[in-house]
């Protein structure tokens, strides 16, 4: 009996326990049923987040044009090539969905993804993977030769990747731009980082309700963002003076030894960046060759030479302390410290000679004397006032401000010829526009526009006035001086001197600074550089070009002065014209545009020019050059017709600017080789020309 009323107590009490927790469950359910906070959990964000999915949608990127709109920079087609490697995605062996053949996929592969065979090989053998990434940035050239050859178990993820399609061109002032884990596009460098705000947009957003497998729930709310494209930016950076720039870096790097090159052409009337080009540059789509994340044109700070006795003579011109008939003995000079100051020939000078003499000689002494008549600060405040010691502003990261401090007579002395300050490409340009505007300073500039995706101008820039230093007497004494330099009877400097315009300028030889102190003493530790203007008779465009540690002299820094002024002036429509006969050769050019092809061809004839059909339309939709520029008797006009049927036209013998208009009006990529004058190419004559593959250009003279 005992037994059995244990064991209804027992019964009982279990019922009890029960009844008890079912309570208590019940009681917690009725709570979190009617509590919007548990835990310090937010129960209606918490089964929100559950069941909500927010998918990013990502601004398209803006693009970055040449001033003719050619395209510098784009977002294009991307693809990730994945392998898979499970041998269960293969339901029916006559199709196989996963790859059967490693070594024949890998062997086949390797070639267009330039990538070893071994490598690719590593991954597809890869244990316990159901897919593997083989690469990324596959371009739709590749993705279709990939197809191509039909191996099974390969596929591709769609995605966008900022392309450059001129490569290494303007490489610094660009910049690149590359996507992160995300898929989103980012700037690193150049334009490309400065502007990375104004070029990426707004990103958006879908937001809905999602079932168990992650879709949309039908007639379900859902909310959309939806994403702003980017701006784009319009540069000032002409396509024909870019080329002509890298094509001279090219070659200089072909023909001599150097640590590093800049050279670049401005628009001095209006601050406008026509071209500049670097040595190392750099591949802006692989990237591979990037040594330095440095840009010359802002970021490398040296001293200058000889070519800031611009400067210091302007100076001196200016303070009224010049009088270019004084004579002076050359050779050397002593200062009260006990320095002595040099001419460049080892100190034999030329005599007694005038000042003016002595700039075209570019006498150390010379600039020495002025210096001492002008003190320190007189000289200091000049150079402060060009810009000198300061950023200029220009639209590009990393720029640095140059040095310009100097106290004692000596170092005086040296600032008057360049040597004990440093300063920067970019701001010898600014400086040198003084000249081109009658003493008034202009501050450089890379981007003209920037434009909305309707192509509604948001901002847009030009000529920013930034002091008046000199006066127009003045300016036209330093011009006289310049000109001197190069066409002067006592100058050694004539191979400057282009044979279609008029060249005036300055050379420039600086010792290069120790990083332990002193002057480097090897042979060719020194850096070359000339900064000219031209025409003479109203300067518009200042060329500057430096070369550090450079395996050549003036003569060979000459030659490549003068190639890229005769080949700028004849791109930019320079003519002078020195008599009547000369008159009769310049046509201005009318608006061709929508008019009929062949009567178009007749008319041009009859005025003695060389008109190039491109394509078989019967209308004509493009035109170089375009309305209003003068050309001479003989001229190529290209004539852009309305079809896509593009032959290659017999170019043997065409200039380099020829050759890349015609590649630009048909938006062919191509690549360039050598220098000078068309003598082969890539694509036969009267071939019709597939437009994915770039033309190869071999010039030479």
């Amino acid at each position: 009996m005992k037994r059995n009323n244990s064991l209804k107590f027992n019964a009982k009490l279990t019922i009890l326990f029960v009844s008890f927790l079912f309570i208590i469950i019940g009681i917690k359910l009725i709570y979190v049923a009617t509590s919007k906070n548990v835990d310090g959990i937010d129960l209606q964000v918490f089964a929100s987040n559950r069941n909500t999915e927010k998918k990013i949608t990502y601004a398209s990127r803006g693009s970055i044009y040449y001033s003719n709109g050619s395209v510098l920079a784009e977002d294009v087609n991307s693809y990730t090539l994945i392998a898979y490697l499970e041998k269960k995605r293969t339901t029916d062996e006559k199709n196989p969905q996963h790859v059967v053949d490693k070594e024949r996929t890998a062997k086949e592969l390797s070639t267009i993804l330039n990538i070893e065979e071994a490598e690719i090989l590593k991954k597809l053998n890869y244990e316990n993977r159901y897919q593997v990434e083989l690469k990324r940035g596959i371009t739709e050239v590749e993705k279709n030769n990939i197809l191509a050859l039909n191996l099974p178990g390969l596929d591709f993820i769609n995605g966008v990747k900022r392309y450059y399609p001129n490569s290494r061109y303007a490489s610094y002032i660009l910049g690149y731009a590359k996507a992160n884990d995300f898929g989103e596009i980012n700037g690193e460098m150049g334009l490309e980082l400065y502007y990375n705000d104004t070029l990426k947009g707004k990103n958006g957003y879908i937001e809905y309700q999602k079932d168990a497998y992650g879709y949309q729930i039908p007639n379900t709310p859902w909310d959309e963002v939806k994403s702003e494209s980017g701006n784009s930016l319009y540069l000032t950076l002409n396509s024909d003076i870019q080329h002509l720039l890298e094509n001279s870096i090219s070659e200089l790097e072909k023909e001599y030894s150097f640590d590093w090159a800049s050279v670049s052409l401005m628009n001095a009337k209006t601050g406008e960046i026509l071209g500049s080009a670097s040595s190392p540059n750099f591949d802006l789509n692989t990237r591979n060759d990037l040594k330095s994340y440095l840009n010359p044109l802002v970021s490398y700070q040296y001293e200058p030479g000889s070519v800031m006795k611009i400067f210091s003579f302007m100076d001196a011109i200016e303070s009224g302390k010049y009088d270019g008939k004084k004579t002076y003995k050359s050779g050397s000079t002593t200062l009260s410290d006990g320095t002595t100051i040099r001419d460049y020939n080892n100190g034999k000078g030329w005599g007694e000679i005038d000042f003016d003499t002595g700039f075209a000689h570019s006498s150390n002494v010379a600039a020495t004397l002025l210096a001492k008549e002008l003190g320190a600060d007189n000289l200091r405040t000049f150079y402060d006032t060009l810009g000198f010691g300061k950023k200029t502003g220009i639209e590009l990261p990393n720029e640095v401000e140059g040095k310009n401090v100097f106290q004692y007579e000596s170092e005086v002395a040296t600032a008057a010829f360049g040597q004990g300050i440093t300063v920067t490409p970019i701001q010898m340009l600014q400086a040198l526009s003084t000249l081109a505007n009658d003493g008034v300073m202009v501050k450089p500039y890379l981007v003209s526009k920037i434009v909305d995706e309707n192509g509604n101008i948001v901002e847009e820039y030009g000529r920013t006035e930034l002091a008046k230093v000199a006066s127009k007497e003045t300016i036209q004494k330093m011009k006289d001086l310049m000109y001197s330099v190069v066409y002067g009877v006592e100058t050694t400097n004539h191979l400057f001197a282009p044979d279609n315009v008029t060249l005036i300028g300055k050379t420039g030889t600086a010792q290069i600074a120790s990083p332990t102190g002193g002057y480097l003493d090897g042979e060719y530790d020194y850096l070359k550089s000339f900064a000219g203007l031209f025409p003479y008779e109203d300067p518009k465009y200042v060329i500057y070009i430096s070369i550090n540690q450079f395996v050549g002299g003036t003569a060979d820094v000459a030659k490549i002065v003068h190639n890229i002024v005769e080949e700028a002036a004849k791109s930019l429509n320079i003519v002078e014209i020195e008599s009547d006969e000369d008159k009769t050769k310049i046509i201005t050019l009318s608006n061709y545009i929508s008019n009929e092809v062949t009567t178009t061809v007749e008319k041009l004839k009859l005025l003695g020019l060389n008109p190039i059909v491109i394509g078989d339309g019967k209308y004509i939709t493009n035109q170089y050059p375009i309305k209003g520029k003068n050309v001479l008797i003989g001229s190529k006009i290209f004539l852009l017709t309305s079809s896509t049927n593009y032959k290659m036209p017999n170019a043997i013998g065409w200039s380099t600017n020829e050759i890349v208009t015609f590649c630009n009006l048909i938006g062919l990529p191509y690549e360039l080789s050598g220098y000078g004058k068309v003598i082969n190419l890539s694509i036969a004559p009267d071939s019709v020309i597939d437009k994915t593959i770039p033309l190869e250009i071999f010039l030479g003279n």
